[in-house]
């Protein structure tokens, strides 16, 4: 529904989200510059002092290295964002501080001095920045089955956040993952809706909500937006659909009825509503062939309508150019639909000049127009930016203090799934003597960080602060005990020796988006034979793999005593082996369905009905050994599957 968002309207949603705001008499200030007045008078008295040019730059948002210098000023541009990668020259906490401060500073200079919303991809920790604490991507949160550990990081990412005046966070997503061959798996919490409705929601409060002895600015309530995405059904497109990217399933197609939509997919949305979320991103992605950034009735109609939702909608990266038509039609089809903020990374002096050209000529109305200023303005006055616009030093001292680092490292030990564990193999003896570890995900923090962490596609080598598994497999171990690596499993110089234990650390290499999804979700040939060289020289052999979704073992399962999913645990590696070493329990528990063959893919909860046996999945989700008290799979000799 097309309105305008009244001041009592404004007023009543202020109470639900992420507090209250408090009023108080008014002054002789103009009535939206006085942090004495409630929230939504503020909006309302600002909204009537501005121009269509100021509304339209309030509904922009620009990637940093597109801005011309002085153009944030120029174009009453609302906000700025980071993409993956998007780091100033001067990559530490002060640098990025004096970037986001200086297009602040543009902002402010302004005839209504409107203060910018500045926005990075803060998925596992804020990854953009050099030196952040690096948490395990979302798959290994859900393997964690912890609301209160996400509700922490959540809150402790917020804190690196504004250690770089950062206070909007495009994250949780919450994608009920369907098919694993997705290159986004890695950033669900997992295939089951109810799973990633309550730790979404936890990480949710984790970002917004005001921590204890925090003193907040006048009418603010929340402490990082967060971002519900991506609105709807991303994760369960088909493979193989229509995606205009060109990839094999990211961005593609959602083909099912609605009553499947809303089962599945909307109530991880309704509970972020709920919990006050000031912002909800649109998926790339089509539902039976509409694209997402041109569905007026899921935005409108159902997220803003019947679930009361009262923050702002921000399209993705460019997703309204995916629409159908020309650029000017996408531009009307996108706001009409219901999309405030659109996210024009390059290019955004077309947008401003379409859309301003859409009002002109009738094709949206002023109330549109309105309405998505209003939400934006909201949003910005419960983060207190008006009364506090610029970075705060005080959450310098954040950025990997032993408190987040101490967490990162709980989180790891909690994600860390036991899939199989024959012939004593784990806990790995100290004191064995001689232990042998392959494999080149064993030393390198770019591989255990995965995608979105220094750049979009992640990095391929140890650029990325924080230690290796191998840097806690060599500390842990006893004074009597010798750790010898090489990434190959190649121990030449050790020839007829047989050592007591190996392990061997298989990796993918990092991706992110469409750019990572498989066809077949296959080992390297090149992790495959670190396993078979080093299998011969070791009397326990020990896999760990580290992955952004399930990824086919089944081949070479038997040749391992035990398998450890370890995910993509981020930048504090050596957890890994205090649980290998038994200084904590393995407690994870399979957030997805583990393949054992890609031919059965798409393979979940919702999919494997009864297959058993050798058509059923290597290990159902849920499982997990140790602690987490499954029973062992009992192997099957399978016929090969073409």
């Amino acid at each position: 529904m097309k309105r305008l968002i009244s001041v009592v309207l404004l007023a009543a949603v202020i109470l639900t989200a992420c507090g209250s705001a408090v009023s108080e008499a008014p002054t002789e200030t103009p009535l939206y510059r006085d942090p004495a007045q409630p929230v939504a008078a503020r909006v309302a008295d600002l909204l009537a002092r501005m121009t269509l040019e100021e509304k339209i730059g309030q509904m922009t948002q620009v990637e940093k290295n597109s801005l011309p210098v002085g153009a944030v000023a120029d174009y009453f541009i609302g906000s700025v964002l980071s993409g993956g990668g998007g780091s100033p020259s001067s990559n530490t906490p002060e640098g990025w501080a004096a970037m986001v401060d200086g297009f602040q500073e543009q902002a402010l200079s302004t005839r209504l001095g409107i203060p910018i919303l500045y926005g990075v991809d803060a998925v596992h920790g804020h990854g953009n920045l050099a030196g952040a604490t690096i948490f395990p991507h979302n798959i290994g949160l859900g393997a964690t089955r912890n609301p209160d550990l996400v509700r922490q990081i959540g809150q402790a990412t917020a804190e690196e956040m504004l250690a770089t005046g950062i206070p909007w966070n495009f994250g949780p997503v919450v994608a009920v993952v369907q098919d694993v061959r997705w290159g986004r798996t890695y950033e669900g919490y997992s295939e089951d809706t109810g799973l990633v409705t309550e730790l979404s929601v936890a990480y949710l409060e984790g970002l917004q909500t005001l921590p204890s002895g925090y003193v907040p600015a006048p009418g603010q309530t929340c402490l990082v937006a967060a971002t519900a995405k991506h609105y709807i059904g991303d994760g369960g497109t088909l493979f193989g659909s229509d995606s205009p990217s060109g990839y094999l399933i990211d961005q593609a197609d959602m083909q099912v009825d609605e009553a499947t939509l809303r089962a599945l997919y909307l109530p991880p949305y309704q509970a972020a509503v709920e919990a006050g979320a000031l912002s909800v991103m649109v998926s790339f992605s089509s539902w039976n062939g509409t694209r997402m950034h041109a569905n007026q009735y899921l935005i409108t109609d159902v997220l803003k309508g019947e679930l009361g939702f009262e923050g702002f909608v921000v399209s993705d990266w460019a997703g309204i150019d995916q629409i159908p038509g020309d650029y000017y039609s996408d531009v009307v089809t996108s706001i009409n639909a219901g999309v405030d903020m659109v996210m024009v990374p390059q290019g955004f002096q077309l947008f401003l000049f379409s859309l301003t050209a859409a009002v002109e000529n009738g094709d949206v109305s002023m109330a549109r127009i309105d309405d998505a200023v209003s939400r934006i303005l909201w949003a910005k006055f419960l983060l207190g930016l008006f009364d506090h616009p610029y970075s705060d030093p005080a959450y310098l001292a954040t950025v990997r203090s032993p408190e987040h680092l101490a967490l990162a490292r709980q989180a790891v030990h909690e994600s860390l799934v036991l899939l199989k564990n024959e012939n004593q193999a784990l806990p790995v003896d100290r004191n064995a003597g001689l232990i042998l570890v392959a494999g080149e995900g064993a030393d390198n923090t770019g591989l255990q960080s995965g995608g979105w962490t220094l750049e979009w596609q992640g990095v391929s080598s140890s650029r990325v602060e924080g230690s290796t598994i191998l840097d806690g497999i060599e500390a842990l171990a006893g004074p009597e005990s010798e750790v010898h690596y090489n990434r190959f499993g190649r121990f030449d110089t050790l020839e007829g020796v047989i050592a007591p234990v190996g392990i061997v650390v298989v990796s993918e290499n990092p991706y992110a988006e469409g750019v990572g999804d498989s066809p077949g979700l296959q080992l390297s040939q090149t992790e495959i034979n670190a396993i078979v060289n080093l299998r011969p020289q070791v009397e326990i052999l020990i896999v760990v793999i580290l992955s952004g979704r399930p990824v086919i073992i089944t081949d070479q399962y038997p040749l391992a005593d035990a398998w450890v999913a370890a995910w993509l645990p981020g930048s504090e590696g050596a957890a890994v082996a205090d649980v290998l070493f038994g200084e904590v329990p393995f407690t994870g528990r399979l957030p997805y369905t583990w393949p054992r063959s890609s031919a059965q893919l798409p393979l979940n909860i919702n999919t494997v009905g009864e297959l058993r046996g050798c058509d059923g999945p290597l290990f159902p989700f849920g499982y997990g050994l140790g602690e987490a008290a499954s029973e062992p799979i009992e192997w099957l000799e399978c016929p090969a599957i073409p």
